[in-house]
């Protein structure tokens, strides 16, 4: 049995995974630090060799360097949990609804579509309108359709990191806010997970795909038994993402589709939901470990300077101007056509215009987006540069919605308090037999009523 003092630090534990706003804080510090021991001169070399030590799983072909294990491995546990929770949502959440949740779903097509276009459009102009070569901060040319693979990086929202700066600098603003960005991004990771799968996964043998199957079918079977056998269910997880990366799809998806095809509704007398349950076990090791391991290795990438050539590369600029400006126009775009011209409904009590300081918080890419680059760019400086863009991008996103959400927060502060003091003078009014009565030139006459009422003896 797990002890009081267990308890307790596990309690903590939690209680710092659920709050957007420590985790968030914990992931970017990760992030910062990687960057720092890549490039520091007495850490660089260390980092380096740590990144490509090489561990290998025998009687198959994957034998990988540890940056790629964390990436390919470790980052499978947040994708389960991500997983689950979409079953959640689909099943009896925010999803379950499709015409209540229509605009923040399309929401999420428009803040996908728009990155892109402004990507390509970057890197048209940097590129002198198409003539090559391009050349980044190191020195190295590339020709336009070599820099155009990257156009799915900045498409991708940080569910964790936007929902920590709604934490951290919105604490006034009305749920329905909260509960739109929620909806996006859960619609936003569902497509970047299709993103994936469609984009950047080479089949392979087709009898991988009948062998993830078998797992799909058993691990449906097992976690729907009334006394769950976890040792076997572990057995097929593992299986299932050996053959994803045998198969030539990107292995974390494997997490996605056992999250996937675990019950989102109560059984066998249940007060809550298997995947619901589960995804909750699941955050702690996914946003405190996962996560920020992940983001450690992802920015740990290597620049011969850090000069400010860096800041003006052709890549970093096109996914900083997609983030920052790409996502919320896309998203914009979307509601304002869905609400005027489709005529859908918004939450109630919120104007499109409303959503714009939310929009920019969509702006923040991070973990996906980090995923993404690594996969779009086979060449390490690209990939390099990619990453470091998502990095400064996300930032700069989070530094404006932060302003943005606070200078909202304020105004619908101010506004619940002016409405509560108007009622509560009402209210007195009222009290007092006070009338107020309006004349013909506009003036207010307020007339006190005194012993209006006969005394009964």
């Amino acid at each position: 049995m797990m002890t009081a003092s267990k308890r307790g630090t596990w309690a903590t534990i939690r209680r710092i995974a659920a709050s957007d706003r420590i985790s968030g804080l914990i992931m970017l510090g990760f992030a910062l630090a990687g960057l720092l021991l890549a490039n520091l001169p007495f850490t660089a070399h260390t980092f380096e060799e740590l990144e490509n030590f090489r561990i290998a799983i025998p009687h198959t072909n994957i034998d990988m360097g540890l940056g790629h294990w964390v990436q390919d491995g470790l980052l499978t546990v947040f994708f389960l949990t991500v997983g689950l929770e979409l079953k959640q949502e689909l099943t009896t959440g925010s999803l379950s609804n499709p015409k209540a949740a229509a605009v923040p779903m399309l929401c999420a097509v428009g803040g996908m579509m728009a990155p892109p276009v402004l990507f390509l459009l970057t890197l048209f102009l940097f590129s002198g309108f198409g003539s090559d070569p391009l050349v980044i901060a190191s020195g190295t040319s590339f020709t336009f359709g070599e820099m155009s693979h990257g156009w799915a990086v900045p498409t991708a929202t940080d569910i964790a990191f936007s929902l920590a700066v709604l934490a951290l600098f919105a604490k006034a603003l009305p749920g329905s806010i909260r509960a739109f960005l929620m909806t996006l991004a859960t619609v936003d990771d569902l497509l970047a997970i299709i993103l994936i799968a469609v984009f950047f996964s080479s089949v392979n043998a087709w009898y991988w795909f009948v062998g993830i199957a078998v797992c799909a079918v058993v691990w449906y079977f097992l976690v729907r038994m009334r006394k769950v056998p976890w040792f076997a269910v572990a057995i097929v997880g593992i299986l299932a993402w050996v053959m994803m990366f045998e198969a030539g799809v990107h292995p974390t998806l494997a997490g996605v589709l056992v999250g996937l095809l675990t019950p989102a509704h109560e059984c066998y007398g249940e007060k809550t939901p298997r995947a619901e349950r589960y995804a909750d076990k699941l955050q702690p090791f996914s946003a405190l470990l996962a996560l920020p391991i992940f983001a450690l290795f992802a920015t740990g990438v290597h620049f011969e300077s850090l000069t400010l050539a860096l800041f003006v590369s052709p890549v970093v600029v096109a996914v900083m101007v997609a983030l920052v400006v790409g996502k919320p126009l896309g998203i914009m775009i979307t509601a304002w056509l869905s609400t005027h011209v489709a005529g859908l409904k918004m939450a109630k009590g919120l104007r499109v215009r409303d959503m714009f300081p939310a929009a920019c918080a969509c702006g923040i890419g991070f973990t996906v987006s980090f995923l993404i680059s690594s996969l779009a760019y086979k060449d390490a400086e690209l990939s390099a540069e990619a990453r470091f863009g998502v990095l400064v991008g996300s930032m700069v996103a989070a530094v404006i919605s932060g302003i943005l959400l606070s200078r909202q927060s304020k105004k619908f502060e101010l506004t619940a308090a002016a409405s509560s003091k108007h009622k509560h003078h009402t209210a007195d009014e009222d009290a007092a037999g006070e009338v107020e009565s309006v004349l013909e030139d506009g003036t207010v006459v307020v007339s006190q009523m005194i012993n209006t009422h006969p005394k009964v003896k």
